[in-house]
């Protein structure tokens, strides 16, 4: 009983935030407000901040901890995630283009929360394909944001946004099991979260192909 009163108020205490921040899309995907950090502290701290306030970026991380936690390796398999995200930071800092990235990281959000939603195991190497194909994009899209930067502030920053990549990972994995262990209704809430998150990516998918074939 005591888990699911925190479970939603948890979702509860979040949900204006979320919104606010899906309301504000550029404030989503610029931490230091667009400007590129200057030193290695701006550089950490845009680091930190990006994966949490870019909501579409925080449902894909969330999604990798409840796939994961479900998985031998559970510590292990977020990381093929985090080291694509450093890849596809470096390769847009690198001028390198990926096409229609948008669109990509939106599918990948659905596709994962939908796996989550399905509440069936999938074999670690099935996960680290898709969290390495995926994290390419999402690690691209990091990467405009740090464009131009210094390599002191540069790497500030791929630390920053690899261990908060990496601890909320982690933190989802462990709330996802001690709710899906727990006895009663609880057990079925990390299914809705994979609900929530392949919701929100079919809304960011909706906007990307209308915005294509407007194009």
């Amino acid at each position: 009983m005591m888990t699911r009163h925190l479970w939603a108020a948890a979702v509860t205490a979040l949900a204006p935030t979320f919104l606010a921040i899906s309301a504000n899309p550029a404030f989503a995907h610029h931490p230091m407000g667009g400007a590129t950090p200057q030193t290695v502290a701006t550089g950490l701290l845009s680091g930190l901040g990006h994966p949490i306030i870019g909501i579409d970026h925080l449902a894909f991380v969330i999604a990798v901890g409840l796939a994961a936690a479900f998985t031998s390796r559970r510590f292990l398999t977020p990381l093929a995630f985090i080291a694509a995200t450093i890849a596809g930071c470096l390769v847009q800092v690198a001028g390198t283009a990926l096409p229609i990235a948008e669109t990509v990281i939106a599918a990948s959000i659905v596709a994962l929360g939908t796996l989550v939603l399905s509440g069936r195991a999938r074999g670690s190497f099935i996960l680290i394909g898709l969290f390495a194909v995926a994290g390419l994009f999402h690690g691209w899209a990091y990467g405009e944001s740090i464009v131009g930067a210094e390599p002191a502030p540069l790497l500030a920053y791929l630390a920053g946004f690899a261990a908060v990549q990496y601890a909320l990972a982690l933190a989802a994995g462990y709330v996802t099991l001690r709710i899906w262990n727990s006895a009663g209704p609880a057990a079925i809430q990390p299914r809705l979260a994979g609900a929530l998150i392949a919701g929100i990516g079919v809304a960011f998918l909706i906007e990307n192909l209308e915005a294509l074939i407007l194009a």
